[in-house]
């Protein structure tokens, strides 16, 4: 009967049939065991590990000893690592020619234009806080001038009227971004009164803050009585321009 074999089975792999049987013929061992569950079908194989549970049913179908093996792996006879022993590199990656023995911390170079540490670049306040270098250029400048005056030839006399003209051209830039921030500024206050008055602000486009610019500039040069040679400069420049785009005239 199928069942008669399910539960000879079952008895022979508890501990309880072990110890029944043991007076008779002995326990069996666990290549039997496999033997006779290699016969047995799934109905009864799933009965037998219902009865004996699912651990020894493992057990019995692998043939392995209950008895629980150490977690801990074999000891082996191998020497301990010495810590100040060289270091081993891989044969797998190059070894560089010249490596990091020590490490050493990289020094990060820190512009402060481009930090957020230092905060934001406002002109007003930059021109008002660096005021007293405009007193130390107009120095320079006059310093400049009296070397110029030593020198009236030569390699020093041309070294000397470059600097001239740099530190000329370096002021008139620093007066026409002076301008601009002034017109800039007119604008914002001209933007708050009418927003106080409950009118809707007009913002300029660009095109028309270059031509404010450009009517300022004039008016600048007018007073100054510098206009007409600003004029024959820019109609030589615009000529060049022109020429430049003509068809070549032939030989």
């Amino acid at each position: 009967m199928p069942r008669a074999s399910a539960r000879s089975a079952a008895a022979a792999g508890s501990p309880r049939g072990a110890r029944d049987g043991g007076e008779d013929c002995g326990s069996p061992g666990p290549g039997d065991l496999q033997k006779g569950t290699s016969n047995m079908s799934f109905e009864e194989l799933l009965e037998l590990q219902n009865q004996v549970g699912t651990k020894t049913y493992k057990q019995l179908v692998a043939g392995k000893s209950t008895k629980k093996q150490g977690s801990r792996p074999p000891v082996q006879n191998a020497c301990v690592a010495d810590k100040h022993r060289p270091l081993e590199m891989s044969a797998k990656v190059r070894v560089p020619f010249l490596r990091q023995v020590v490490p050493i911390s990289k020094k990060v170079a820190r512009d402060p234009r481009f930090d957020d540490l230092s905060g934001e670049y406002n002109p007003e306040v930059f021109d008002k806080t660096y005021q007293f270098l405009n007193d130390i250029r107009a120095k320079e400048k006059e310093l400049v001038k009296k070397q110029l005056k030593k020198h009236r030839s030569g390699e020093e006399h041309e070294k000397l009227q470059q600097l001239l003209h740099r530190m000329e051209q370096q002021e008139m830039a620093q007066q026409e971004r002076r301008r601009q921030q002034e017109l800039h500024l007119a604008l914002k206050q001209q933007r708050r009164a009418q927003a106080q008055q409950g009118h809707r602000p007009y913002f300029l486009k660009k095109s028309e803050q270059r031509q404010l610019a450009l009517a300022e500039k004039f008016k600048e040069l007018k007073r100054s009585k510098k206009l007409e040679s600003f004029l024959s400069r820019k109609r030589r420049r615009n000529a060049g321009k022109d020429r430049r785009h003509l068809p070549l005239g032939k030989e």
